[in-house]
């Protein structure tokens, strides 16, 4: 999948080009391939992205390690700002303090867009934070017969056979 050249979007019909998606993302390990599309829209100063898309991932749960199958679905859209100032290297202090309207995503108007890397993007945020096989998982099941045993330091194993022999 190529990216989208900005200025050849304002020549297209609508200013709009949507991209079919059936592949497989890079970086995203997936049972099947991402399927949906990625419309994007060229409104003067900003970009107007949206998609729908969606994939199977492997997860593993966080109480019992097992592995199970996650249907991963993404429908969302963005506003990603048109600027000139969007390509110049950044540099400014390492630690400086940004307001909140300053928090957005933002293009040179005459670089590209690339579709897939947006996707990724979406994909990853749409992962679960709390990965669980079952709502009610229990975690790995404890065994508790003669933990007493199990848990003991072996260094400590002469020392506790003499003190079974002492009355």
């Amino acid at each position: 999948m190529e990216a989208i050249y900005i200025p050849q979007l304002t020549k297209a019909p609508e200013r709009t080009e949507v991209v079919p998606i059936q592949e497989f993302v890079p970086g995203l390990e997936t049972l099947t391939p991402v399927r949906g599309r990625v419309k994007v829209q060229h409104q003067g100063n900003y970009l107007e992205v949206s998609g729908k898309a969606e994939t199977i991932v492997t997860l593993t749960c966080h109480r019992c390690l097992k592995q199970y199958n996650h249907r991963l679905m993404v429908d969302t859209s963005e506003m990603i700002w048109l600027d000139e100032s969007a390509s110049l290297p950044y540099e400014g202090a390492i630690d400086k303090e940004v307001a909140i309207e300053d928090l957005i995503e933002s293009l040179s108007p005459q670089g590209y867009f690339n579709p897939i890397e947006w996707l990724y993007e979406q994909l990853c945020l749409e992962m679960p934070q709390k990965q669980l096989c079952e709502k009610d998982c229990a975690g790995i099941p404890a065994d508790i017969s003669n933990s007493a045993e199990k848990i003991g330091d072996r260094r400590w194993a002469s020392l506790e056979a003499l003190k079974k022999q002492i009355p």
